[in-house]
């Protein structure tokens, strides 16, 4: 255990020749990777903070159980996996369907918890059975489809927000537009965060944030926790989540061993394990469920320090963070207005992230079965089909997981049996 936590010293621990990168085992001196660290927060706190705001969570107990979740991460993969553990946005439309149906917040944690104890599940399998086998379940054009309705699922309550303040709506999207393209290197990849403080700024001047709950809270305190309600109806429009998750996650070991230029396929097991662990306990304590971070992907690429020490930092500051009241109520004071302007961004972005998936792995979409299924499902996604059997709601989510799922291999095994798909077909994985 005392190795776990010892990493060497890279050079002087000062500066970083052309061509030099700090390894995941390796250091700089205290006081720069705790500078990294910071970074990370920054680079993760837009994103992160934006997810329990919209769904109603505490802001708070959400940012404690990102710093639990990314320590158990580094713990269960032994310190060679960097990575911070933020809100997942594919929680989003499951909560916010769960909140909308008046069933509250500790229902919507029991979703959390389930979910993140399937993913575990899901990582021991992978741990021992190998990953081939997600492969075949979800080939791109599935899994861009389940992603790409994560985020167009959401469009209706991006409107929502949006007509609550539509100039304060217009300058955060038009700030968080502009920052990306004006700044270079950190400060464009920050332009979630920027362009909310904009946004809340304006807000501010036309008067629409109520400080009072801030004036209220205290400099120090514990977050507010609370456990989950049991209630089985809504898990259809959870267990969807832990598909996305599967992306999520491998996405990141992939992206993280082409960045180190290390072989990670060993870590997948662990690192689906970890998240999912870490998902289930912060929705047993009122936590928003975690994910792997693209955004500290960004900060290790600009800072060429992939440190765990770095985000040993990061959870330590986070932590300390969550243990100030005054902060999460700043927090929870953003309005509706600015919030419709960075979701309009934000959502569509979770959408278009599945069509990568789809561009990036060369789907072919000349093909009757990957056009059609995916067709399909982006209609049943977007309009928010819905369905309920014996008092459980299916929506628009659930049912195009399902969806995608059945129609893809379905109509694959049919093509095949028929002779219309060849067997040996490249562009049908």
């Amino acid at each position: 255990m005392l190795n776990l936590f010892t990493w060497k010293l890279h050079g002087d621990g000062k500066t970083l020749a052309p061509g030099e990168v700090v390894e995941p085992d390796e250091r700089l001196t205290w006081g720069r990777t705790a500078g990294i660290g910071a970074q990370h927060v920054i680079a993760m706190f837009g994103a992160t903070f934006l997810v329990p705001i919209l769904t109603g969570f505490d802001p708070s107990t959400t940012l404690f159980f990102t710093a639990m979740s990314t320590a158990l991460f580094l713990l269960i993969n032994k310190n060679v996996l960097p990575s911070y553990l933020g809100s997942s946005f594919g929680f989003i439309a499951p909560i916010t369907a769960v909140t909308t149906a008046h069933k509250g917040i500790a229902v919507a944690s029991f979703g959390i918890a389930v979910t993140g104890v399937l993913l575990a599940l899901v990582g021991v399998l992978v741990h021992y059975a190998g990953a081939r086998w997600v492969d075949i379940i979800m080939p791109p054009v599935v899994n861009g489809a389940i992603v790409a309705i994560i985020g167009f699922n959401l469009a209706p309550s991006v409107w929502n927000n949006f007509q609550t303040a539509p100039d304060t709506a217009l300058v955060t999207l038009a700030a968080v537009l502009l920052i990306a393209v004006l700044f270079r290197g950190m400060l464009g990849r920050l332009n979630i965060l920027l362009g909310v403080l904009v946004g809340y700024i304006y807000a501010c001047l036309r008067g629409q944030v109520d400080f009072q709950a801030v004036s209220d809270a205290a400099w120090i305190g514990l977050p507010k926790f609370h456990l989950p309600e049991v209630d089985f109806s809504i898990l259809p429009m959870f267990i969807p989540v832990v598909l996305v998750l599967v992306a999520e996650n491998v996405g990141h070991v992939k992206s993280v061993a082409q960045m180190t230029g290390r072989d990670y396929d060993n870590q997948m097991g662990t690192a689906l394990f970890a998240d999912g662990l870490g998902t289930a306990i912060a929705g047993f304590g009122g936590g928003s469920g975690t994910t792997t971070y693209g955004e500290n992907i960004g900060v290790m690429a600009a800072t060429k320090v992939y440190s765990t020490a770095a985000y040993w930092c990061a959870a330590g500051f986070a932590l300390l963070l969550s243990l100030c009241p005054k902060f999460g109520a700043i927090i929870n004071t953003i309005p509706g207005g600015v919030l419709g302007g960075v979701t309009t961004l934000l959502y569509g972005m979770i959408g278009m992230i599945g069509v990568r998936i789809w561009v990036e792995n060369k789907v072919n979409f000349d093909k009757p079965l990957n056009i059609m299924t995916a067709a399909v499902v982006m209609i049943v996604g977007i309009a928010n089909f819905t369905y309920a059997v014996s008092g459980v709601q299916f929506n628009g989510i659930a049912i195009g997981t399902i969806a995608v799922l059945v129609l893809y291999h379905g109509l694959k095994a049919i093509g095949k049996l028929t002779g219309t798909i060849e067997k040996d077909d490249p562009d049908i994985l």
